[in-house]
């Protein structure tokens, strides 16, 4: 009992990272619109802060694996709230100093991107590492802090600019660097776990020799395409292919994803001990197939909106079950571990959506097409989308396959556990 007592504060800011780690990926976007009218801004630049964000989130998990294992999560998990707030600080300032302020927002954004790198990185390694036999759940429990993160975010930054204007965005900015400043205090003072022996530490060289390696990092590359690819388009979807109003589209499809994302993820760090996450996410994976298929095929609105929702509830688990999979088959493993998942996982969420809208954009503009658009009494553009979210069925599918194969090549997770445990 002491030590879960003992490192409650650690998890509570590891938890707490999570939810700054769905701030730095979120919070910038909500201010395009705003940046755009005020600085004049293109969606060409947009796109490049976006691909900026991703790039460096990929290249911190990759630089900074080694210096962790070599001095400890500590040191980085305080850096990552200090760059959050440095980056914000950047970001804020650009248009007081330059003419042209959007040198200012990349670089502003490099820095509070690399966050998002770390904190993928650490926060996995430190929760991993707490001792007790409920890692599987406080993984879970983690990962729900991103949903969570990412609703709160996008909710308060929205109504805050509608309340006080969009010139007011520096001040929203400011406010949120509060919470990293917390943060910083709690990885002070709170204690860490144990690191891995050196001597026992599994390094690259031993983990690109195992195919287990390999599978677990495809199932997390579908997996993120799988989660990822649906709420980034729901929005779209509902509004365009689906007819409902915007406000719908975004409060209910977006919004609804990520509180079934959070949901999810939080009911199995309550009660999932009991049960093999395994299994729970090859029903996921399946169940995600045919969500799927309901969204993008159903001529029912309400149909469409309750495939996009719950389809978020089924992938919930596909990333930090990934995690669990890989921290059960590799239990002394080091940072870089960690890092290719965190890649893996993060190249998927990139590639899935953008593979949806190039299906879309070329779908809808397939002249033979032009009699089943009549016949169906749909335009070409929503029937596009239909054809990209049903293709998005694709990545739960694959996920399926490959888990279905982990599951009969290793076994189940208890049985991972018990191998493990005997070659100790």
């Amino acid at each position: 009992m002491e030590q879960s007592v003992s490192y409650r504060s650690t998890a509570t800011a590891c938890y707490t990272a999570n939810f700054i780690g769905a701030l730095v990926i979120n919070l910038t976007p909500v201010f395009f619109i705003p940046l755009k009218m005020l600085y004049g801004l293109s969606y060409t630049q947009f796109g490049i802060l976006l691909a900026a964000n991703y790039v460096t989130q990929v290249a911190a998990d990759i630089l900074f694996s080694w210096p962790v294992d070599r001095y400890g999560c500590r040191p980085f998990a305080i850096l990552a709230p200090v760059l959050t707030i440095a980056g914000y600080l950047i970001f804020a300032v650009s248009p007081l100093l330059l003419e042209n302020p959007f040198p200012g927002f990349l670089l502003g954004t490099i820095v509070f991107s690399a966050t998002g790198g770390l904190l993928e990185l650490m926060l996995n390694i430190i929760i991993n590492g707490i001792p007790g036999k409920e890692k599987a759940a406080m993984l879970s429990v983690l990962h729900s802090f991103y949903a969570w993160g990412q609703l709160t975010v996008v909710l308060l930054t929205t109504l805050a600019l509608w309340i006080f204007g969009i010139k007011s965005w520096q001040w929203i900015l400011g406010a949120w660097a509060i919470l990293p400043l917390v943060n910083i205090w709690q990885f002070i003072t709170c204690p860490m776990p144990p690191r891995i022996p050196e001597e026992k530490r599994q390094g690259a060289a031993v983990l690109m020799k195992q195919g287990a390696f390999y599978l677990i990092i495809a199932i997390i590359a579908f997996g993120g395409m799988s989660e990822v690819s649906m709420p980034m388009w729901s929005s779209a979807f509902l509004e365009r292919a689906s007819q409902l109003p915007k406000v719908v589209g975004d409060t209910l499809g977006m919004c609804m994803g990520a509180v079934m994302l959070g949901t999810g993820r939080v009911l199995y760090g309550l009660r999932g001990e009991k049960y093999d996450v395994l299994n729970f996410m090859i029903r996921g994976a399946a169940g995600a197939v045919g969500l799927y298929l309901l969204a993008a095929l159903s001529g029912n609105p309400a149909f469409a909106l309750a495939g996009c929702a719950l389809c978020c509830l089924a992938t919930s688990l596909l990333w930090p079950g990934s995690v669990v999979l890989a921290a059960r088959v590799f239990p002394f493993a080091g940072a870089w571990l960690y890092a290719m998942l965190a890649a893996g996982g993060d190249i998927g969420a990139a590639v899935g959506p953008y593979f949806l809208g190039v299906i879309a954009d070329n779908a809808s503009s397939v002249s033979f097409l032009e009699g089943i658009f009549k016949a169906s009494s749909l335009t070409p553009e929503q029937f596009g989308l239909r054809c990209g979210l049903a293709m998005g069925a694709l990545f739960p599918l694959v996920t399926l396959g490959l888990l279905i194969f982990f599951r009969k090549k290793y076994g189940t997770f208890k049985q991972i556990a018990l191998e493990n445990t005997s070659s100790e």
